[in-house]
């Protein structure tokens, strides 16, 4: 399964080594990567998280997570860490989707903010390494952070932002410490874009092992592509995805403007090829409601319901991989699928 590959390749990550190490696993592609590229490196992390935001995850995430946990065990490495925020019994939900669906709004990326990474992932992994005093997410401190906190340490947390564009923008507007915390960007280090890390994934560990984007299922950055994705592989997800939508979108927080628009966003849906061009939120696309593209892309029913028939799942799996392009994932383990060999 391991790869020997030249060790000269990664000493520019010297500068990892003899720290104390946290590394924050997405279950991604990226963040793959960079454990792959660590164990060539000869650099063993202290801890590993990743933040479970519930029931958004994608089936297919949650597989590999365990598929990596083996790995790691192979490896003699310590398993990955899953951190979950637990809200208070009485707000009603306990995950991110809950939340969303309970107060009629969308998740805070359909709004050009990130307060639900930063509330549902963030929070729970810094807690999980520093322990919380009260509250339902109460619990001791790692020992890495017992460890810094003895001996005047400071933890450097590894991210898996490769050399792509948007990653580059994200890590440039971040701080490369914080009150905790110290962070750098192993991908970076080694010049990684995304299509070098599927191909050290498949070299190391096998083609199987490249995973599908991590993402909410629901994720406003979600592109066109991986919307017909969701219809072929998942398409009881989608659904949930529009009723979420519909729901904010037509609740108490909705930000639509009815006299802006001269109709109602149902109305917008449902006859509109699309909606006009303006700074408001009209869906999970933030420019173009995801009810809207499924109705016009003839993914739904009269009743918005997915379609699930053999024939249109294969043609959205055909739509998917038409629009995606060479630097995103493909899910290689399930080649063909069922309905791709109906007449």
């Amino acid at each position: 399964m391991m790869a020997a590959r030249p060790s000269i390749a990664f000493q520019c990550l010297r500068l990892l080594r003899g720290r104390l190490l946290a590394v924050c696993f997405g279950a991604g592609v990226d963040s793959t990567a960079m454990l792959v590229a660590l164990r060539l490196a000869g650099i063993r992390p202290h801890v590993i998280t990743f933040a479970d935001v519930g029931e958004g995850e994608k089936p297919e995430t949650m597989v590999h997570l365990d598929r990596m946990n083996a790995v790691l065990i192979s490896w003699g490495w310590p398993q990955i860490s899953t951190c979950r925020k637990i809200p208070l019994a009485s707000t009603g939900y306990d995950s991110l989707y809950g939340n969303c669906l309970a107060n009629e709004t969308l998740p805070s990326l359909a709004f050009g903010m990130k307060s639900c990474s930063r509330k549902w992932k963030q929070i729970p992994q810094d807690q999980f390494i520093k322990g919380a005093r009260s509250g339902p997410n109460a619990a001791r401190p790692h020992p890495v952070w017992v460890e810094a906190q003895r001996t005047g340490q400071r933890i450097l947390k590894l991210i898996g932002y490769d050399c792509g564009r948007a990653d580059l923008r994200r890590s440039r507007n971040l701080a490369m410490a914080d009150a905790d915390f110290d962070y750098a960007y192993p991908l970076q280090m080694l010049g990684w874009r995304r299509e070098d890390c599927i191909e050290i994934i498949t070299d190391v560990l096998g083609a199987d092992y490249v995973p599908i984007k991590s993402a909410c299922f629901f994720c406003p950055a979600s592109k066109i592509w991986e919307l017909f994705w969701l219809a072929a592989h998942h398409p009881d997800l989608l659904d949930r995805a529009l009723l979420l939508e519909r729901n904010a979108l037509t609740g108490r927080h909705s930000r639509f403007d009815e006299v802006e628009f001269g109709a109602t966003w149902e109305e917008m849906v449902g006859n509109a090829d699309r909606f006009p061009s303006t700074s408001t939120t009209v869906g999970l696309g933030r420019s173009f409601a995801w009810n809207q593209w499924a109705r016009v892309n003839d993914v739904v029913d009269e009743s918005y319901r997915v379609r699930r028939d053999a024939a249109d799942r294969a043609r959205f799996e055909i739509r998917a991989a038409e629009l995606r392009t060479a630097g995103n994932a493909d899910d290689r383990r399930f080649p063909v699928r069922p309905w791709s060999l109906a007449a």
